[in-house]
């Protein structure tokens, strides 16, 4: 059985993996010409996507290429005491298993686990969908038509698959009061194992590096209690904007604020949820931001994302290959996950983003309470405030293997000319 998957970030390559090891044949298309090996922002694994990459045989490699960031200082606008805290022990509260990463390295990592075994075309998009009873008509910007029994739109928020299926997302997106932008920076202050972050009224910026990479990462968030009139591709406003935020935040932020003319790689965007009544429609379907991002960096997208694609490749092939069940037994399954990352995800929205003097105080407080507080009773306390804190390690990872057999693939889908359909990753 031949399955289109657009977008080779995370959610992309990981449902490759599996349906591969179900017996599917995906082939993986990306509008970028290689993987993306500049920018990018730390994102974290929470105990079930920990789970799955363990099963996947690349924890080890995950491991060895985390941040090594251990301690968050929080700076307060105007004055008051300089906050340490553990980062290891602030994790903790939130789940038993975790490990932060740089998204790019990540997606890298995924790539390499499944390019002896997946078809990658890079440098293409997926231009239109034509569904019939048995199976989907793809044309594309650059390559040749070609068919294939089901269409998965892996492509993130502003996903492609589900402008062609579903329509405009103004309709499926909800606005959840905040921004977000991160660019690459000279690690100029030479930050090795630390995240120094400036913490203000409706804003926080913060600056870090990771324990192999030589430049370094700004991150900046703000609330808006509108969305703002600005493109998700106008680069131009996005960093217009920042500057008029940021400026006199703190004594640093002017030198941050000045590598936005110099910044090789910049990234901008609101902070949006994708409220869906369905993640599918006929034999296309959408896994990860593309159908369901609980908020950009607030809300666990990526371990929500691995595993959304861990179930989907799992329900298809206990459902050998029939789309109907497989797609309706992955929505049931997943989610009560993605309404606890939607709910986790406001409320870390509005603890890192303060709205108040008084709000941005008891952030100083909580962070200093960490460091002095054992983890148990910090789970407690959370828990007593109707913090969703450890919705991480309340998701249970089914055995797929352990429910199925392998699926037995059709044969390779074929181009307009009848031949087998080609394209190799570049080296």
């Amino acid at each position: 059985m031949q399955v289109l998957i657009s977008g080779a970030s995370i959610a992309g390559p990981v449902l490759a993996y599996w349906l591969v090891k179900h017996g599917f044949r995906p082939t993986v298309v990306e509008r970028a010409p290689a993987l993306r090996k500049a920018g990018g922002h730390a994102v974290d694994l929470f105990q079930p996507a920990m789970d799955i990459v363990e099963r996947m045989g690349v924890l080890e490699r995950i491991e060895g290429r985390r941040t090594n960031t251990n301690t968050l200082t929080l700076v307060r606008e105007g004055g008051g005491r300089r906050v340490d805290v553990d980062v290891r022990r602030l994790v903790a509260i939130f789940s038993d298993r975790h490990v932060e990463i740089m998204r790019d390295d990540l997606s890298e990592i995924f790539y390499e686990a499944t390019r002896d075994d997946v078809e990658y075309v890079f440098g293409d998009s997926i231009a239109s969908l034509a569904e019939d009873e048995g199976g989907v008509d793809v044309t594309f910007e650059r390559g040749a038509p070609r068919r294939f029994d089901l269409v998965i739109g892996a492509d993130g928020l502003h996903s492609n698959v589900r402008r062609l299926v579903f329509g405009d997302e103004r309709g499926l997106s909800t606005f959840i009061g905040a921004y977000l932008a991160v660019m690459t920076v000279p690690n100029y202050l030479e930050l090795e194992d630390r995240m120094l972050a400036f913490g203000g009224v409706g804003r926080l910026a913060a600056l870090y590096s990771a324990q192999h990479m030589d430049d370094a990462r700004a991150l900046f968030l703000f609330r808006s209690a509108r969305e703002l009139d600005v493109h998700h591709r106008d680069v131009a406003r996005q960093k217009e904007l920042l500057r008029e935020r940021f400026a006199d935040l703190s004594p640093e932020l002017p030198r941050m604020l000045a590598e936005l003319d110099r910044t090789p790689a910049f990234y901008f965007d609101s902070i949006t949820q994708l409220r869906m009544d369905t993640w599918s429609r006929g034999r296309v379907s959408l896994v990860g931001d593309a159908g369901y991002c609980p908020g950009p960096a607030v809300g666990g997208s990526t371990s929500l994302a691995i595993v959304g694609a861990y179930v989907l490749a799992g329900e298809l092939a206990a459902a050998r290959g029939d789309h109907v069940r497989g797609f309706g037994a992955y929505e049931r399954a997943l989610q009560p996950y993605v309404q606890y990352s939607r709910r986790f995800a406001q409320g870390a929205a509005r603890r890192l983003i303060p709205s108040s003097r008084s709000a941005l105080w008891l952030l100083a407080q909580a962070a200093w309470l960490v460091d002095r507080t054992p983890t148990p009773l910090m789970r407690v306390l959370a828990r007593l405030a109707g913090d969703t804190v450890r919705m991480h390690d309340t998701v249970q990872v089914q055995d797929y293997a352990r429910r199925t057999t392998l699926y037995t693939p059709c044969p390779v889908a074929t181009g307009s000319s009848g031949s087998p359909a080609a394209g190799r990753p570049p080296q």
